[in-house]
Formats: C-alpha cells, structure tokens, sequence
C-alpha cells in the first residue's frame, strides 16, 4: 500500500503550521530513506503501526516496533528503513510553520529524543488519516482545514509521545489494557473511586496499575477520576439552574460540599456559584 500526497512549499503562508508531504507506506521491505543535513527545512514525523523497521542515528540503530516513532527536526541527517522479513506499515508526515512552531516544539522538550513510543496509537493513527484523507480528497482547496489537521496530528504527538529507551514498553501494546478501561472509568467517575477495584479489572497490581496508568494518560488515577467528575458538576450546574450546590456536588461524587468547592476553586479559579453566574444568561 503506497498513500502520499504532496504540496508545494508556500512561502510566507499565513498559518501556525502546515503539510509538506503525508502518506503511508505498507509491504515494502524496500522503502530506505537517507538524506544528508541540510536536505529538509522541515519536520516530520514517522510511526509505525505493524511490522518493524531501523532508525540510524550517531553511530546507534534503533528498531521501531507497533507504537513507536521518530521526530526530525529541519536541516537534520536522516537515515531510516523498513525491516526486510517483516516490512514496516509506517504512516508519516512531513511539516512546516512559522517561528512559534519551532519554539512550541522546543518548549515542550520534543527535541531532546529522536526515537519515541506512543502511548495511545489508535489516537494518533485517528488524526493522522484524518489529514491523509483530507489531503487525498481536496489537495490544496481548504488550506485552513489542512493547517488545522496538521496541527491536531503534531498536538496528539506531543501529547501521547515519550522517549523510546531500552526499558520503554515495546510499542502502545503495554498501554492497552489501560486504554480499554478509560471509558469505563470516565462513565462511573461520580461513584466511589477504589483503586483496588480497578487495578483488579486491569489484571495488575495497584502499583503497576497506577504506572500503567500514568503513562497511558499522562495523569494518576485519581487526577483523571477528578478531571470527569468536575467536567460533569460543570454541565449540571448549567443545565439544572435550579438545583442546589449541594446536590450537584453529590451528583458528582463529592459527598462533602465543602471539599467539592475546595476542588472546584482549584480548578476552576472561581467557585461552583460564581461559574454558574457566569453562564447564567448563555454562554
């Protein structure tokens, strides 16, 4: 399966960000890519989503399994190629912006790995072929819709990414136990919280399902259970604007209001009153 598309480069091109190239390649054992520095003013991004393949870097070879990945940054060497006995499916981008690009991806330290694992693959393939089709579909007739799509492949990048070292898991398939239960969870997050309980349904122990956890979502258990149960007292104290505080607070699973405005200020910077006040004619 060979998919690509192709743009020209826009010079002074008014968005944050853009596509130069996105494609997919499958059942190619041939497909090898070395490009010396200075060849691309552009980033890319490349995961693999089955099969395996090499990254060359500094005297080092990396291989790349289900999940993980490799960042370039613009005007770097490049060396990379699919496994012959097993041949990568690896879906890819290549992109380009304004200066705040760079300086985003700097701050959020995307630099400092070359290799990298996702830990939620399904989202990342989701956005990418969500650019891809788009690509396919209308080339250059809706540049804002290709910015926007490529900014949401770059954006669950950084959000799903860590660097692949040789302790990482071997790709997203350590993840996705976890993964599986964040739906779950989200659904019955305003019931009591027991750890144990979830840690059971994961198989692990509440140990490694808190490690599991933290690298599935970027976020404890706990921190992740609060997030839903404030986003639910949010939309009822708009939606029910005659209830109490009170009984939204144990609508939410917060038994104790004054917990519950305690965690809500937190948040929130204002109190459960004052949101409500705020919205109180529309948003």
């Amino acid at each position: 399966m060979h998919r690509q598309v192709h743009f020209p480069t826009i010079v002074d091109q008014p968005y944050f960000c853009f596509p130069w190239s996105v494609g997919r390649y499958a059942d190619w054992p041939g497909h090898s890519v070395t490009r010396e520095a200075g060849s691309l003013n552009n980033f890319s991004i490349h995961v693999v989503a089955a099969g395996h393949g090499y990254v060359e870097a500094e005297g080092k070879r990396y291989e790349l399994r289900r999940g993980d990945a490799f960042l370039y940054f613009p005007m770097s060497a490049q060396r990379y190629y699919s496994g012959e006995d097993e041949p990568w499916d690896v879906l890819w981008v290549h992109f380009y912006g304004r200066e705040p690009l760079m300086a985003h991806l700097l701050e959020r330290r995307m630099h400092r790995s070359l290799v990298w694992t996702l830990r939620q693959l399904a989202d990342w393939e989701e956005a990418h072929e969500l650019l891809l089709d788009e690509s396919e579909r209308y080339k250059m007739l809706r540049p804002t819709r290709l910015s926007t799509l490529t900014y949401a492949v770059v954006a669950e990048f950084m959000a799903q990414a860590e660097p692949l070292t040789p302790n990482s898991p071997a790709g997203a398939d350590a993840y996705e136990r976890i993964v599986r239960l964040l739906p779950v969870m989200q659904s019955k997050a305003c019931e009591p919280f027991l750890l144990e309980e979830w840690a059971e349904a994961a198989g692990v122990s509440t140990y490694y399902f808190c490690k599991l956890f933290r690298r599935a979502a970027n976020m404890t258990p706990l921190e992740f259970m609060t997030r839903c149960r404030l986003q639910t007292a949010k939309q009822r104290l708009l939606e029910h604007k005659e209830a109490a505080v009170g009984a939204i607070a144990r609508d939410a699973g917060y038994p104790s209001v004054s917990y519950f405005n305690k965690r809500f200020l937190e948040y929130e910077g204002m109190t459960p009153t004052q949101y409500r006040k705020l919205f109180e004619r529309g948003s």
